[in-house]
């Protein structure tokens, strides 16, 4: 079918990259634009699209018991480009999906370059496009948790307000740099191919540790950054001030995890792999807004990290969302204008994965429309569905949401047993989406 609709994606993260690439491979002519390389946000430094600011895991890939793995599997029935991506760079994470950033938003830019329909332009937008009712041209606004302050302001303006909040990312350290001597191998409760290098410490280097992170200088926020800190990526000297053994409970928890002799650490920090050729590795929950040599001093008291070499130090920017049940629709579309859609985590889906299937989302609807295609429903049976749901429900404190199961409708028969519980969900949504998928 040919049409003389076309539609401007506004962000080139992993919600407008997935939208742009979606609509564009379906004939329809695409225009992305993207600030970078021209201009860069506090978080990015790379000119590529995709690129991954927090962290290079997209969580578990097992959609049996873990949602987000779910909804990884939706998108993969759907044809998601960025799941494509993920899978193609992969590195070692035991049941995680983790992935070497630069080859992953490599893959992703290379992806766009090629694809027919496609227009790449190099600029920044500061206003919301003009577009008529009833009109040829569709706009999505992609431009994620750090939208530029000028775009924001318009954004927040012309839909009636807006929530913050503040994401925090954690150090980079250099494989040779792990003494290993400190520190062994393995994947929580054995699970996985031993990818986690796992740093232990005992009872008096534990809170020695937490002594001198509570200690440590902060980077000082402007004002507007002194609001509340969104818990699903809450600083660990947060975490830490809400009790001494909290960090033992939650991010050093060692439970599941056994050292070379058998025995269970007192605590337990674990690095992850960051790139496919395993020369440097993330440490697992530890983001941070600690002053830079506070983030080596302190963390350095760690047995396995007392003369790690730090590629990178934690961060913290802002990250921006719209109160999207008062002005989005289901399908993402703006309700006093249909022709505008936002994605992303603007809307308040929270996550990599998430963000990319809003945008997916967003030009399947699009799409149906321009082509004349029935309107595809996803329903709270599916992940896809039910992220849909959320963002588009009235609710008196809204807040972001991550993939999890307590968001999907329950099953007709109640069911006890949680992995079996799970097991049933997933299969339901599966099937319902292979369904959509067949018609699309």
């Amino acid at each position: 079918m040919t049409t003389n609709k076309e539609v401007l994606v506004i962000g080139g993260g992993l919600a407008g990259s997935e939208a742009a690439y979606y609509l564009a491979s379906h004939g329809i002519k695409t225009t992305l634009v993207e600030m970078k390389p021209k201009k860069f946000t506090p978080a990015h430094e790379s000119e590529n699209y995709g690129e991954l600011v927090c962290s290079n895991s997209l969580k578990s890939n097992d959609f049996y018991a873990n949602a987000c793995g779910l909804l990884k599997e939706e998108m993969r029935i759907l044809g998601s480009m960025i799941i494509e991506a993920a899978d193609a760079t992969k590195v070692p994470a035991g049941a995680a999906l983790a992935v070497d950033r630069e080859k992953f938003s490599a893959y992703i830019t290379e992806k766009l370059r090629a694809v027919p329909n496609l227009t790449l332009i190099s600029e920044e937008v500061e206003k919301l496009p003009e577009l008529q009712k009833g009109g040829d041209r569709y706009a999505i606004i992609a431009t994620g948790p750090l939208t530029s302050d000028r775009l924001s302001a318009d954004i927040l303006e012309k839909t009636g307000g807006g929530l913050h909040f503040y994401d925090a990312s954690a150090p980079i350290v250099s494989a040779e740099s792990v003494d290993m001597t400190c520190a062994f191998t393995g994947d929580r409760y054995g699970k996985g191919t031993g990818d986690y290098i796992n740093c232990p410490m005992n009872k008096e280097e534990y809170y020695a540790f937490v002594d001198e992170l509570l200690k440590a200088e902060k980077a000082e926020l402007h004002e507007f950054e002194k609001r509340e800190i969104f818990e699903g990526c809450m600083p660990l000297e947060v975490m830490a001030s809400r009790g001494v053994d909290t960090l033992r409970y939650g991010t050093l928890k060692p439970v599941g995890l056994f050292d070379e002799d058998g025995k269970r650490p007192y605590a337990v920090l674990q690095l992850r792999k960051e790139n496919a050729d395993g020369t440097c590795y993330n440490l697992v929950g530890f983001q941070t807004n600690l002053k830079f040599p506070e983030q080596k001093r302190v963390f350095s008291m760690i047995p396995a990290l007392k003369n790690a070499e730090f590629l990178r130090y934690g961060v913290m920017h802002r990250n921006t969302y719209i109160q999207s049940p008062d002005v989005l629709n289901r399908d993402f579309s703006v309700k006093n204008n249909r022709r505008l859609f936002f994605a992303g985590q603007i809307t308040g889906v929270e996550g990599y994965v998430e963000s990319a299937a809003s945008g997916l989302l967003a030009a399947i609807h699009i799409a149906d429309e321009i082509l004349g295609r029935p309107a595809h429903v996803f329903d709270e049976e599916t992940v896809c569905g039910a992220l849909e749901t959320h963002i588009s429900t009235a609710v008196k404190d809204f807040q972001p949401m991550n993939a999890n199961f307590g968001i999907l409708a329950p099953m007709p028969m109640r069911i006890r047993d949680k992995k079996e519980r799970y097991r049933a969900l997933a299969e339901r949504a599966l099937a319902k989406m292979k369904e959509i998928a067949q018609t699309l």
